[in-house]
């Protein structure tokens, strides 16, 4: 047969047997082909759980990144001692759970330039926590734009503290993670404007799924704008909650073959938190599978 035939028959081949035929085992198997993994931010689910509880809760529900929130129950600080920061790198390292790092409210966006000089320390010393305890970086943000204060001038304030805390960061072996948040900032035109002056590798954009995301010119193209400056985590909230179009997402992070992390920042109040992990899980598979 020549191949426009081939074709024919393939394509016809596919339509006879229908999508029904596209079982939850297919789309799992699919779903273990992508490299990427689900994982969990401690923001809301996690919050009030000690570290021996969110590692076991974690491993419980396959969920086996974590982001660990600051000032949450599990207590990892700079406050620990040496001891203690030991006690926590070994409690991941017998655990199949990854410890991501740190979620951090560190921003650089202010007019004030000695909370600036504060935040990047603080930075600096979280970092240093991070390599104690074992995990690949801090999380971090842009926060808004000053009243007052000409934007270009923040955006470059906001890069060059990036810079700072980044090359801290790459002398640990570690990276910092930037998420597209705040008022103005998180708008993917703005954040685009503060990478281009980023210089350090080890800064990374942590994608937020905001509701900017889907402004003109749309989803994809917004995507395609920043996504040479990805890392290896992506902060999504519940998956069958609300209008974000998460398998589209799933659908451009699957082409661009990224193999990092999808961190459930999850913002409800379920009844049972471990089953509502379980059932993000199997979405996530499923959108997955299907994309």
């Amino acid at each position: 047969m020549n191949k426009s035939r081939r074709d024919f028959i393939g394509k016809s081949v596919i339509a006879g047997v229908g999508l029904s035929l596209i079982d939850p085992l297919m789309v799992s198997a699919f779903a273990k082909k992508s490299k990427m993994k689900l994982g969990l931010v401690t923001y809301q689910w996690g919050k009030d759980w000690d570290l021996p509880t969110l590692i076991a809760n974690c491993e419980k529900t396959g969920l086996l990144g974590v982001e660990l929130r600051t000032e949450h129950a599990h207590g990892v600080e700079t406050s620990l001692s040496a001891s203690q920061r030991a006690e926590v790198k070994k409690r991941f390292a017998d655990s199949p759970v990854k410890c991501l790092g740190y979620g951090s409210n560190f921003d650089y966006h202010h007019a004030d330039q000695a909370r600036v000089r504060k935040n990047i320390e603080g930075t600096k010393q979280y970092l240093q926590l991070c390599k104690d305890i074992g995990s690949t970086g801090i999380k971090v943000k842009p926060n808004g734009f000053p009243d007052g204060v000409a934007k270009e001038k923040t955006i470059a304030q906001i890069a060059a503290s990036f810079n700072e805390c980044g090359k801290y960061a790459a002398d640990l072996g570690l990276v910092v993670r930037v998420e597209v948040h705040g008022e103005g900032t998180q708008e993917l035109p703005n954040m685009k404007a503060i990478f281009e002056q980023v210089t350090e590798k080890s800064v990374k954009m942590c994608w937020n799924c905001n509701d900017q995301d889907l402004w003109e010119p749309g989803l994809e193209a917004n995507f395609n704008s920043v996504k040479k400056w990805f890392g290896d985590t992506v902060h999504i909230r519940e998956l069958n909650v609300g209008e974000y179009p998460y398998q589209q997402l799933m659908n451009l992070f699957n082409g661009i073959k990224y193999d990092g992390w999808i961190l459930l920042e999850a913002r409800t109040e379920p009844t049972d938190r471990v089953a509502a992990m379980k059932e993000q899980l199997q979405l996530f598979n499923k959108m997955v599978g299907n994309s």
